[in-house]
């Protein structure tokens, strides 16, 4: 008789095969095969799919839907978009700052002279941002629709903070004197191709790093959470630091996305960080597969590749196959492409697995029988 075991063992071989043939297409095949604009946009396209991967963990794992990712995409791009100000400026003062009348850089401009403290703070900031609002609403019992709404407004009123911000930060009009990174000129071939690489690079680290994450008890736990948060709470685990702890791993990672995503666009303002991103972020999610690593990454690449050849079109048709798309993936396939084709082609019985409460329960009996 085959074990229960047995059938996860004989499928492993096979999804690293699946992983290393992605790999090697993207990192060997594509950049032969693709023009250096076509190779700058999948590249941003990737940037999108980091970003996805953070919302799928808090949104298809712990079941905390943020309307803030683009938020703290923004937050990223801006701690590094003002690293590459700087570099542009030479280490002086950027351009914009002169024609509002600042002649000193300003204190919290100084941290971003370092390439090092740039990448960190890009990081940091979306981090420490989610952990403080994130444990003042978990702790607060907000949960579901409500959620949502506080993180959608968190949004929108940082948002509109940093449009008042013309002398600081250049305002509506963003950070825009982006022409080289580390010395080396933006618009050259070879700049772009390794950044391609280098953000494909980050998304295989990101994605493997939360599928060791969501396979742990960790992540267990967080599905746990997401199916009955009570339970969890009555058998001794605390809902309220595990969906912090969540939300800030999300954050960080929108804020790595952030960061590789300024230098291959060369621009970052607050309307690249504003309620719509946010929401275009959940699109993305939904039509790949909440609950889904792969599918977040499938449907980052794909709505967006769609986006980029439809409006080239035709601009004004997006907007309504957008919103069509959405609806479709709500109402024909709530789990998104991956889960409707696991649905499809789950032509035999798999042995069920423990549910992760049942995982939950376990080890508070364990740990109070051995106490």
């Amino acid at each position: 008789m085959t074990s229960p075991t047995s059938a996860p063992r004989q499928q492993r071989p096979l999804e690293w095969g699946f992983y290393l043939v992605v790999a090697f297409v993207f990192l060997v095949v594509l950049p032969q095969a693709l023009s250096t604009f076509q190779i700058n946009l999948l590249g941003k396209f990737l940037t999108y799919a980091i970003v996805a991967l953070g919302l799928d963990l808090i949104w298809g794992y712990t079941g905390m839907l943020s309307l803030g990712q683009g938020l703290f995409f923004g937050l990223g791009a801006y701690c590094f978009g003002m690293y590459l100000n700087l570099e542009a400026a030479g280490g002086g003062l950027p351009e914009f700052m002169g024609l509002y009348g600042v002649f000193q850089l300003p204190w919290f401009w100084e941290p971003f002279h370092s390439p090092v403290a740039a990448i960190i703070l890009a990081m940091l900031v979306p981090m420490v941002i989610a952990a403080i609002l994130g444990f003042m609403l978990f702790r607060s019992r907000i949960q579901g629709v409500y959620f949502s709404i506080i993180t959608q407004a968190f949004t929108a009123i940082i948002a509109l903070l940093l449009v008042g911000q013309q002398q600081y930060i250049n305002g509506t009009n963003g950070l825009t004197e982006i022409k080289t990174i580390f010395g080396y000129t933006l618009a050259e071939p070879g700049t772009q191709l390794a950044l391609y690489l280098v953000t494909f690079i980050v998304m295989a680290i990101v994605f493997l790093v939360l599928r060791v994450l969501v396979r742990s008890r960790f992540g267990r736990l967080l599905v746990a959470v997401r199916d009955d948060e009570d339970r969890v709470r009555f058998v001794g685990y605390n809902p309220v630091i595990l969906k912090t702890i969540a939300f800030v791993i999300s954050a960080g990672v929108a804020g790595i996305a952030g960061a590789l995503f300024v230098p291959q666009v060369g621009i970052i303002s607050p309307q690249q960080l504003d309620i719509v991103a946010s929401i275009e972020i959940v699109i993305w999610v939904a039509v790949g597969g909440r609950g889904s690593l792969v599918g977040a990454i499938l449907g980052a690449i794909l709505v967006n590749g769609g986006k980029s050849t439809i409006s080239s079109v035709n601009p004004d048709l997006w907007q309504i196959i957008m919103g069509a798309l959405f609806v479709i993936v709500v109402l024909v396939m709530p789990k998104g492409i991956v889960g409707s084709f696991k649905s499809l082609t789950s032509w035999r019985r798999v042995p069920q697995q423990p549910a992760p409460l049942d995982f939950a329960s376990e080890e508070i009996e364990s740990v109070s029988a051995k106490g």
